[in-house]
């Protein structure tokens, strides 16, 4: 298993999409530090302030690698030669999902390192550099990007087809949460199914009980059941 995440996390960069999503993702997070130091207040110049609305871009991103990481397979048409070499389909989906959540906590760690940077100039400057920090904070932004990272890997375990699971997964939560908002008859079900609503505590304070069973109960709809359809379809499909 080791072998084959180490064959998987280099696939992740293969690819030109995957390589100029990394690459994306890593300058949008720089370039929002920049901006909240050229007009963010200085109050706001603190690392915490840096590091939540760094991970947010990172949110919306990574689950795209996540897709890409298994659909590519199928749009590259190298299914064949992978599972010629690995028969055992579910140890190669199983691989790929262990790599997508390192990439993940890779994109925690990058985080952290591009908001102390921040929090370094801002002191320079005299212009705030705080670094009070909740060591709960990260266990709530490492759910967070594991979290949306898998469910995008669930929606292309699902769909296997790139532009589909890419639009269905930025689509479909979405419109998911302006019914909620509109429909006064989904307001109640969308506080439990409205992954926008339940992660949203993740960088509010320290979730209730209540929050935490409604972040499960979101997740499982959104990531454990495409995931676990999905890799039903992979075992399924034939490859040609």
């Amino acid at each position: 298993m080791l072998r084959l995440t180490g064959v998987e996390l280099r696939k992740l960069t293969d690819t030109r999409a995957g390589l100029w999503l990394l690459i994306t993702i890593g300058l949008t997070t720089a370039a929002i530090v920049v901006l909240q130091l050229i007009y963010a207040n200085e109050a706001d110049h603190t690392f915490v302030n840096f590091f939540v609305p760094s991970m947010l871009p990172v949110g919306v991103l990574l689950p795209v690698l996540g897709i890409l990481s298994i659909t590519s397979e199928w749009s590259q048409r190298t299914a064949l030669s992978t599972y010629a070499l690995v028969p055992r389909r579910e140890r190669v989906v199983a691989a790929k999902l262990a790599a997508v959540v390192v990439a993940a906590l890779a994109s925690v760690l990058a985080s952290l390192a591009v908001a102390a940077a921040g929090t370094l100039v801002a002191g320079a400057i005299g212009d705030g550099g705080g670094w009070r920090f909740d060591e709960s904070l990260l266990l709530n932004a490492v759910i967070f990007q594991v979290a949306n990272v898998l469910m995008g890997a669930g929606f292309g375990l699902l769909l296997l087809n790139t532009p589909l699971a890419v639009v269905s997964y930025l689509l479909l939560p979405t419109v998911w949460s302006i019914l909620g908002e509109l429909v006064p008859g989904l307001r109640g079900p969308a506080g439990w199914l409205d992954t926008g609503r339940t992660m949203e505590p993740l960088f509010t304070g320290e979730l209730t009980a209540g929050q935490w069973g409604r972040l499960a109960v979101s997740l499982l709809v959104w990531l454990a059941v495409p995931v676990l359809a999905g890799l039903v379809r992979t075992l399924r499909r034939e490859v040609a």
